[in-house]
């Protein structure tokens, strides 16, 4: 059974969120985890679930030679 959005939204954040300082992942890396944990889930479902995640502010694109979808740095000025 496919997950609600709700709960795609949630499992790809915890993937990239243990993933954070391990390895950077790709929207591609993150489209084939989820389909191969839930392969009845829609590929399109993923990338919107990835966009919430960036529109909301919980991840952001970095670029290092590659786009990489991650959890936002804090900066030592933002933790005040």
């Amino acid at each position: 059974m496919a997950l609600s959005k709700e709960e795609l939204v949630e499992f790809i954040f915890a993937m990239v969120e243990k993933a954070q300082g391990k390895k950077q992942l790709k929207a591609m890396d993150i489209q084939k985890a989820v389909l191969k944990a839930h392969p009845d889930q829609d590929k399109n479902s993923v990338k919107f679930g990835i966009k919430d995640l960036i529109d909301g502010g919980r991840c952001v694109y970095t670029y290092f030679g590659g786009s990489f979808i991650e959890i936002p740095h804090e900066e030592g000025a933002a933790k005040h």
